[in-house]
C-alpha cells in the first residue's frame, strides 16, 4: 500500500466508458462521503476520525457545500456503468448536515440518474439527531440506516459518550424507536473494542432480539497508538512486534495498539461464541457480515466485505471539500489521490495509484499468510491491521491474526456443511 503513494495519479483505459472495443468491462466503484468531515456531536474514545480534525486541518463549522455535493453527485453516478449506484453518507455523523442537505442529496441524484438505473443510499449515523422527521424523510426516499450501537446500555456508553462525557444509549434508543415508527430499515453497526468483546452473547442477543437487527455488521477496533498522526504502513519498522508477545496486544504500556483496541483472543472467542450462537438460533433469519461471507467464500463465492477479499481498492472516501483518498481507514496526506475539482472521480477511482493500492493486499502478504490453510477465507483482512510481524519475524501480519485462526480452525466444519446444504438446495432450484 505504501508503494502506492509513489505513483502518479495516471487513468487507466478502464476509467472511460467502454466504447466497445476490446474485452467489455463495467466500470463499478463505491465512494464512502464525509458530508461534515470528522466533526460529530459525539466524542466517542475510540473514534479513528475525530483526529483528521487536526490532521486535514478542517473547519468543525462548515460542511460540503451545494456545489461539491452536485459535481460529487454528477460524476459518481456519471463514472459507473451498473444498474445500481449505491451512495454511503457517513462521518463524523452526517445528520449533523441537516434535512435540507440531504433533500438536496436526492434532487440532485434525481437530476443525473441515468435512465433504467437504481440509486440507492445508506445512511451511518450514531441516532441521536433522528427524530419523526427524519425516519419520515429516511422513509419516503428508501434509505438504509446503519446504526452505530455496541450492545446493551452498560457496555454501548463505555466509549460512545456525547462531548461533555455524558452516556448516549438512552438517546439512540429514541432514535431507534423513530425507525421502527416509521418502519425505515436498519443495521446494527457494532464496534468490537476491548471491553465488550468479552461479552459475545450479552452484545450479539442485545442488538438481534432487544434491537431487532435482522443485520448485524461487527468491526473489530484496532488502532496504532500513533494513528492520529502516522498512515498504515508508514510505521516505524523497528517499532514491530511479534505476533502473541506482550506488546502485540492492548494494556501493556508499550502497547503497538491503544487500550481501547479489541484483544486478538478475545476477537477469536467473541466471533467462535456468536458464530455458535448464530447457527444453532438465528441462521437464515439473522445476516451477520462476517459470517454470511465466510459461508459464501467457502462455497467458492466472491467475498461480500472489502476486509475478507483478495483485493480491495473499489471503496475511495470523499472530503467535505471534494479531497478523494484510496480507503476512508486511509484517510491521511499520503494517501490522498487528488480533488473532484482538479481530476475526475473516475479517473481517480481507476487510476494507476488506486489498481496499486487495491492489488497491495495481496501483493504484500507475508508467506506466513500464504501458507495458511484459512488464506482465501481471510487473505490477511484489512491492510491498515497489519501491525505485528510473523513468528519467524517477517513484517506485515494482520495484529488480529491469532483470533482469526482460531475461529476459522473452530468454523471451517461448520461452514463447509452450510456451503454443501446451500449447494444442494440451489442445485435443487435448477432442476
Amino acid at each position: 500500500m505504501k508503494y502506492s503513494t509513489t505513483l502518479p495519479v495516471k487513468a487507466l483505459p478502464s476509467a472511460e466508458k467502454y466504447d466497445g472495443k476490446g474485452p467489455e468491462y463495467k466500470r463499478r466503484f463505491h465512494v464512502m462521503a464525509k458530508p461534515t468531515g470528522s466533526t460529530c456531536n459525539l466524542d466517542c474514545t475510540y473514534c479513528f476520525y475525530l483526529s483528521k480534525e487536526d490532521l486535514l486541518h478542517q473547519d468543525r463549522h462548515t460542511g460540503m457545500s451545494d456545489e461539491v455535493l452536485e459535481n460529487f453527485i454528477r460524476q459518481y453516478i456519471d463514472g459507473q456503468d451498473g444498474e445500481q449506484v449505491v451512495f454511503s453518507w457517513q462521518g463524523g455523523e452526517p445528520t449533523l448536515m441537516g434535512l435540507e442537505f440531504f433533500e438536496k442529496v436526492v434532487k440532485f441524484q434525481k437530476q443525473y440518474q441515468k435512465p433504467g438505473q437504481r440509486v440507492e443510499n445508506d445512511l451511518q449515523t450514531n441516532g441521536v439527531l433522528i427524530n419523526d422527521k427524519w425516519a419520515e424523510f429516511l422513509k419516503e426516499h428508501r434509505f438504509l440506516v446503519g446504526l452505530s450501537i455496541d450492545g446493551p446500555r452498560e457496555l454501548h456508553d463505555r466509549y460512545r459518550v456525547t462531548r461533555s462525557g455524558k452516556p448516549t444509549f438512552d438517546l439512540v434508543m429514541k432514535g431507534v424507536e423513530a425507525l421502527k415508527k416509521y418502519k425505515v430499515p436498519f443495521n446494527a453497526l457494532v464496534t468490537v473494542n476491548r471491553t465488550n468483546a468479552r461479552f459475545p452473547l450479552e452484545v450479539y442477543r442485545f442488538v438481534t432480539r432487544e434491537l431487532g437487527a435482522t443485520y448485524v455488521q461487527f468491526n473489530p477496533c484496532v488502532e496504532a497508538v500513533d494513528f492520529k498522526v502516522t498512515a498504515p504502513q508508514f510505521w516505524r519498522d523497528d517499532t514491530i512486534p511479534i505476533t502473541g508477545t506482550r506488546r502485540a496486544k492492548p494494556g501493556d504500556l508499550d502497547s503497538i495498539v491503544t487500550d481501547w483496541s479489541v484483544d486478538p483472543d478475545d476477537w477469536g472467542t467473541f466471533l467462535k461464541t456468536v458464530f455458535e450462537e448464530w447457527v444453532n438460533n438465528d441462521l437464515g433469519r439473522v445476516q451477520v457480515n462476517l459470517f454470511e461471507t465466510a459461508v459464501a467464500q467457502t462455497m467458492g463465492m466472491p467475498a461480500q466485505i472489502c476486509t475478507a477479499s483478495e483485493f480491495c481498492g473499489k471503496g475511495l472516501a470523499i472530503e467535505k471539500n471534494g479531497d478523494i483518498y484510496s480507503c476512508d481507514h486511509y484517510v491521511y496526506p499520503e494517501y490522498q489521490i487528488g480533488n473532484i475539482e482538479d481530476t475526475k472521480l473516475a479517473h481517480m477511482a481507476f487510476s494507476e495509484r488506486q489498481k496499486a493500492f487495491g492489488m497491495g493486499k495481496k501483493d504484500t502478504l507475508p508467506e506466513y499468510c500464504k501458507q495458511c490453510p484459512y488464506l482465501k477465507l481471510c487473505w490477511g483482512e484489512c491492510p491498515k491491521n497489519r501491525l505485528v510481524r510473523t513468528p519467524d519475524g517477517e513484517p506485515g501480519l494482520n495484529y488480529l491474526c491469532p483470533g482469526i485462526k482460531a475461529f476459522f480452525n473452530y468454523a471451517e466444519p461448520i461452514l463447509v456443511g452450510l456451503a454443501t446444504l446451500l449447494k444442494r438446495d440451489f442445485a435443487g432450484l435448477r432442476k
